[in-house]
């Protein structure tokens, strides 16, 4: 089975992606809700779905924080740069030049693991360290994909300097799919107003779809106050979850998209074949919920939509399903 998605405006045909992290794929693209707050991130990101620059936020004023500073960055630009082959890492699609950046980007950047020393270091040696093998593929992966040193350096301190706390997240009243007992959890905070959400859909259903005995999904509440009918939406799929339909509610919401009126909302669990007392009376209790999710999210520091957890740390991409595997596989390792 194959899926056409576009890289630089060209159509490609691409197979379906299996549980082998990056298998012969290329990143799709989705376009963002542009309304960025807090880190805005060259243009070339958003071309790989880089959740914190594709995102919908509460504030749509733009600024620019400082970019962090990584210690050996300026000492890893000029001279000679070790080559040698890292295990388990396929360089061989990549051009001489592109091998080139990828043996001096191993070596400036930092540990994912926080250690004092290189990437390159953590993958040689350092077998305690065991994001290490998977952040060096990440980065030649990135390359193969076309993505400049920058957009790599940007994507890398999101994924492993910048979010790597451990988020405790109450995901007992929230509808979830896959099974319970899968070992890999990721936690989506949402709007249903959200262009960014709506585009990021489509994936997510896969990601869930394709991995379904190692990932279990939650879907957390997050309506922002400047889309003035998501939250009301957001009180529909909670009630239709109180009559376990959930998940068709929740398609049927971002298929009419824009169309998020209580009459709209009615209608949709009407066809849905809902008990319509039952709904109202739980459309109403479910403000309640929708207001705890949305504290939920502030607590753990989220600022707009789609906020992605996988095993409690935030996931900030990229976003097609081969990453989002090899990320699962990742957090699979950290477990063993």
């Amino acid at each position: 089975m194959t899926r056409n998605v576009k890289i630089g405006g060209v159509a490609r045909k691409v197979d379906k992606v299996d549980t082998v992290p990056f298998a012969r794929r290329n990143v799709a693209r989705y376009n963002p809700c542009v309304e960025i707050r807090l880190f805005v991130l060259p243009v070339a990101v958003l071309s790989i779905g880089l959740l914190t620059g594709a995102s919908c936020k509460k504030d749509s004023t733009a600024k620019t924080d400082p970019k962090d500073v990584l210690a050996a960055a300026d000492a890893a630009k000029a001279g000679p740069v070790d080559k040698t082959p890292l295990p388990g890492v396929d360089v061989s699609k990549l051009e001489a030049s592109k091998q080139d950046m990828f043996y001096r980007l191993v070596a400036s950047l930092p540990s994912p693991c926080g250690k004092a020393h290189s990437l390159r270091t953590s993958v040689t040696s350092d077998q305690s360290c065991k994001r290490a093998p998977f952040a060096a593929r990440l980065v030649a992966e990135l390359l193969v994909d076309e993505q400049g040193k920058d957009v790599v350096t940007d994507l890398y301190t999101e994924r492993y300097i910048k979010n790597t706390a451990v988020q405790t997240i109450d995901v007992s009243q929230a509808p979830m799919v896959g099974d319970a007992a899968a070992p890999v959890t990721l936690v989506e905070f949402f709007d249903y107003g959200c262009p960014a959400c709506m585009q990021l859909k489509p994936t997510l259903d896969l990601v869930a779809k394709e991995n379904t005995s190692r990932l279990k999904v939650y879907y957390k509440m997050y309506p922002l106050p400047k889309h003035a009918d998501s939250f009301g939406a957001a009180q529909a799929a909670m009630a239709a979850h109180a009559q376990g339909k959930f998940h068709a509610m929740h398609d049927v919401i971002f298929d009419k998209f824009g169309a998020q009126k209580k009459s709209d909302l009615r209608g949709y669990a009407q066809a849905l074949g809902l008990d319509m007392a039952r709904w109202d009376a739980d459309f109403a209790a479910a403000e309640a919920r929708v207001k705890a999710d949305m504290a939920d999210g502030e607590a753990i520091g989220v600022d707009g939509t789609p906020a992605l957890f996988l095993n409690g740390r935030k996931y900030p991409g990229p976003s097609d399903p081969a990453y989002f595997a090899a990320a699962i596989e990742e957090e699979l390792a950290v477990r063993r």
